[in-house]
């Protein structure tokens, strides 16, 4: 499984870069709104940061002035990956665009019917959203799931980048579907390493070495 962050905060790339566990980064306008920066300039660098896909979401609604924007987006770097929403003038920008050499991020699915029109328009990468799901009552993981066995059917080649990740549950059992990708904050990702029996077994070995009166340095 691939591990995207979601964020625009480029010390939290940084740090996540260093361990060797990044494999790409999904922004979007919210995000971008809370770093306080400017969109063009905070992409910019987290190309630079990262050589995986870095996501980078239009805001047009309408499918020509989004073909506008993924065009100054592309010139940003190679890495650049074009995020555009699951709406009909979204599938026609995706499908113009991956014809074009181009990856391409859907975004905002919740349903599996939505993902079957974007892979057939020719999507890298689906984003059903399981913890927004979640939030209204429904079952995310099931929806990805649906999406697993979809996209197994006919070989289609779209990724099954699960966002609004909000737990590590959320991280195991995408996993364990089968999930090509994962994209969840900073903080969920570094809860991953955490277990309390991690934990203690680090005291207890602190413990016992410290009364060795020994060093290694």
């Amino acid at each position: 499984m691939k591990f995207f962050v979601d964020t625009a905060d480029t010390a939290e790339i940084r740090e996540l870069a260093a361990t060797g566990l990044l494999d790409g980064v999904t922004t979007n306008p919210s995000l971008i709104h809370k770093s306080g920066r400017k969109f063009l300039e905070v992409v910019e660098e987290i190309c630079g940061i990262v050589d995986g896909p870095v996501s980078a979401e239009v805001v047009a609604l309408d499918h020509e002035t989004m073909m506008k924007e993924a065009a100054v987006l592309r010139k940003i770097a190679d890495n650049v990956c074009i995020k555009v929403p699951l709406t009909i003038d979204g599938l026609k920008t995706c499908k113009a665009l991956t014809d074009d050499g181009v990856l391409v991020n859907v975004t905002l699915c919740f349903s599996a019917n939505q993902a079957l029109l974007a892979a057939k328009a020719g999507a890298s990468f689906i984003s059903p959203f399981v913890g927004r799901h979640d939030d209204n009552g429904f079952d995310g993981m099931a929806l990805i799931q649906d999406i697993r066995l979809i996209y197994d059917n006919y070989g289609f080649d779209t990724e099954i980048l699960v966002a609004s990740v909000r737990h590590p549950i959320h991280v195991l059992e995408a996993a364990r579907i089968g999930a090509d990708v994962m994209t969840a904050p900073p903080a969920v990702i570094k809860m991953l390493s955490k277990h309390v029996l991690t934990d203690k077994g680090l005291e207890g070995f602190a413990a016992d070495w410290a009364k060795t009166g020994q060093t290694i340095l």
